[in-house]
């Protein structure tokens, strides 16, 4: 069966349209096409309550375009999935009712239990048949997801209202930021449980972009970003550098995707202080940190072939 899976998040919608296929282990994903656009469908909606009327078009834009290419690949099934901007937005029912009418089927704002869930189905495919346990960490625009699993599947999760959309309009100096940022992590403590973590997973834009920079990438190398292994120490450099960029600096990366560039560096204090806690409430246990390409997208798209 061919489905499609569309993942409409805070500053970005993706589109994955792929062949499920049964084996013996179980329903597996091949790859027809993957594509993304930056919309900042969150654009101000911490600060007014509601959808920005350009943000709107910037998405129904992409969706139009994401539907012409669900018809040319001939998609039997298509789940779209939006998360922390459709869950905050005092106008979501304009952006769902033209959602339904441009692709023909009906939007779901999901949960952020629902979305770390399917974050973590998509993700921990980068390190099967290994032991231990797992977090995966999905740093979005409006929130972060922080899922706890092992080989058996999902342990824990929660999402945080911690984004680097949310972060870059909420705060004017990124220095005024920390607290926040420090206070919000800390509501970790009571559910999710940290303490016994072998590896990280860590997805969704700031962390491959910030992968992209520790591995010295000139243009941005999907193939060589998933699966790429890092220390808490190769991360905090490439914060570090990214921190430490002017905006023409941040735009002249070749990995750096155009949408991102405003936005990059609230996520990468976002990501440092991630580290700080980790190694904090694990009392320093070692971990590495691994980069997925696999995320939230492909667990919609396999949910859809489910369905």
């Amino acid at each position: 069966m061919r489905v499609a899976g569309i993942d409409c998040g805070t500053n970005s919608i993706r589109l994955l349209i792929a062949d499920s296929v049964e084996t013996d282990s179980g329903m597996q994903l091949s790859d027809v096409l993957r594509t993304m656009r930056i919309v900042r469908l969150g654009q101000d909606v911490d600060a007014t309550g509601g959808f920005a009327p350009e943000a709107l078009e910037r998405t129904f834009a992409a969706v139009r375009e994401y539907k012409a290419l669900c018809d040319e690949h001939e998609v039997q099934q298509i789940r779209f999935a939006a998360t922390s901007a459709a869950r905050d937005a005092s106008n979501r029912d304009v952006f769902l009712s033209t959602i339904t009418d441009l692709l023909g089927v009906t939007p779901e704002v999901i949960t952020g239990d629902e979305e770390a869930n399917l974050s973590f189905a998509g993700a921990a495919s980068v390190r099967e048949a290994k032991d231990g346990k797992i977090l995966v960490i999905d740093l979005g625009g409006g929130s972060t997801e922080f899922v706890l699993g092992d080989g058996s599947g999902m342990l824990a999760a929660t999402s945080l209202d911690m984004g680097c959309v949310r972060v870059t309009e909420r705060f004017a100096q990124l220095s005024d930021a920390v607290e926040f940022i420090d206070q919000t992590l800390s509501t970790l403590e009571n559910r999710v449980d940290v303490s016994e973590v072998d590896a990280v997973i860590v997805v969704a834009g700031t962390f491959t972009t910030l992968t992209a920079q520790a591995l010295g990438l000139s243009a941005y190398d999907s193939a060589a970003i998933h699966g790429a292994e890092l220390s808490f120490s190769d991360m905090r450099r490439a914060t570090k550098q990214m921190l430490s960029y002017n905006r023409e600096q941040r735009e002249a990366l070749g990995f750096m995707h155009p949408g991102r560039v405003d936005v990059i560096q609230a996520g990468a204090l976002i990501v440092e202080r991630i580290l700080d806690y980790l190694e904090r409430a694990s009392a320093q246990r070692p971990m590495t940190l691994i980069a997925s390409e696999h995320d939230i997208l492909d667990g919609i798209a396999a949910s859809a072939a489910r369905n």
